[in-house]
């Protein structure tokens, strides 16, 4: 086995992913379970890891192995320290102590920003990512997900960053309150989610309102079940758009996740008026995590 191969894990809320990786960054290998960080007490992130990456790893030397995301939050592995605005996405990683001795385990630093109060776990890696793919970079970033993040890059620091809860609240929406008998998730109607887009820019007052009014259109209006999902998804984009103006004044607007909801989101973003470019999350993860190792190493 290569003594220069490293392996980068990217540790969420709910899910492990795992890749084996060599000295150029390339993928020679990846592995992921559901033992994410709510699965798990502090003392079983290690067997969780082991159980994976195993494999791997050799008996006459350590591997190296760079972390991200929620393994490094207060109910993770090990509190890895925030770095504070305006920052470089990563720098001064975390070394857990492990009790094997073939692996020595780093954590990516997560950002904080004290003024308007917010936090940020494995999205600083996606943008390292997306810095260490074009170092020229100055603009807005635009990760979509659970909880949306925009970020503002200068002079390779993030200036500044707000979260939105809009895929939290897409799914509590979708699946717990009374608009789970009106919207099918799996189903959409593109012009309904253009129109409501644009609708909810001019009136975002009305949101609360239009979202029970999703419910009333199934019931006596003849609303499809993916015109409803279509709509929700406008209603909740379209608020979150109007809120992150103060990141899409300039027009472009990098997006970082995974490409269907990439795609929803570029689509809202051209009726604003502004372009954007779409980059794989896990490519950005990875590139990001190379980073991190050449921090350690030296390289």
């Amino acid at each position: 086995m290569n003594t220069d191969n490293w392996i980068a894990v990217d540790w969420g809320t709910t899910h492990l992913r795992t890749w084996h990786m060599n000295s150029a960054g390339d993928i020679l290998s990846n592995r992921c379970s559901d033992q994410g960080m709510n699965s798990l007490l502090p003392d079983q992130f290690e067997a969780a890891l082991l159980s994976l990456i195993s494999p791997w790893l050799a008996d006459n030397h350590s591997t190296q192995v760079l972390a991200c995301g929620m393994v490094g939050s207060r109910q993770g592995w090990l509190e890895a320290s925030y770095n504070s605005t305006p920052c470089a996405p990563i720098s001064q990683l975390t070394q857990v102590p492990v009790t094997d001795v073939r692996i020595e385990v780093y954590i990516c630093p997560g950002v904080k920003q004290l003024t308007p109060a917010d936090v940020m776990r494995g999205e600083e890696t996606q943008i390292a990512g997306l810095l260490a793919s074009d170092d020229n970079f100055n603009g807005a970033v635009c990760l979509p997900g659970t909880h949306s993040k925009w970020a503002q890059i200068n002079d390779g620091k993030i200036s500044s960053f707000q979260t939105f809860l809009t895929g939290e609240l897409y799914a509590l929406l979708a699946q717990k309150s009374v608009l789970r008998h009106s919207v099918d998730c799996d189903e959409w109607d593109d012009q309904v989610f253009e129109l409501t887009i644009l609708e909810c820019i001019t009136r975002p007052d009305r949101v609360t309102a239009e979202l029970f009014s999703i419910r009333a259109q199934t019931l006596i209006a003849d609303l499809s079940a993916g015109a409803a999902n279509a709509r929700l998804s406008g209603l909740l984009i379209g608020i979150e758009l109007t809120g992150a103006k103060v990141f899409t004044h300039k027009g472009g607007v990098a997006l970082v996740g995974e490409d269907k909801l990439c795609q929803l989101y570029a689509k809202a973003l051209k009726i604003l008026g502004a372009t954007a470019t779409i980059h794989s999350s896990e490519q950005m993860t990875l590139k990001g995590l190379f980073l991190a190792k050449q921090q350690i190493t030296g390289a």
